[in-house]
């Protein structure tokens, strides 16, 4: 007898359009809330400030539904927010593209300075 289990495939389930204004949600979060960031192989741990909570809960449930693949553990305390964002092993190649947009203050398009004609 074969197990089979289900695996999320390692890819963003939103379109490019989706993508862009999802980055430059998170980059505005960021801008807000985001106090620090630390990344250890696989495991990506953002410390948000506690006022954030609902932005933060609301990425955690976007990203659950595009991303599957990741796993989002949240610790409320009453300094902080303490978001752990774990990839899989099966990610290692792009996990440094996966947590970049996690860590970023300014969504890309700003950053190149273009309208969209990029693709970043």
């Amino acid at each position: 007898m074969t197990e089979t289990t289900d695996v999320a495939p390692i890819a963003c389930m939103l379109d490019s359009s989706g993508f862009k204004e999802r980055m430059a949600w998170i980059a505005g979060l960021n801008m807000r809330a985001l106090r620090m960031s630390r990344r250890d192989d696989l495991r990506l741990e953002l410390d948000y400030a506690p006022d954030a909570i609902a932005d933060v809960r609301q990425m955690i449930a976007q990203e659950r539904a595009c991303c599957g693949f990741l796993t989002f553990d949240l610790t409320e305390r009453a300094d902080a927010l303490i978001l752990a964002i774990t990839a899989p092993e099966a990610a290692r190649d792009a996990a440094e593209m996966v947590f970049g947009p996690f860590q970023e203050k300014t969504p890309q398009s700003a950053v190149c300075g273009c309208t969209g004609g990029c693709g970043a």
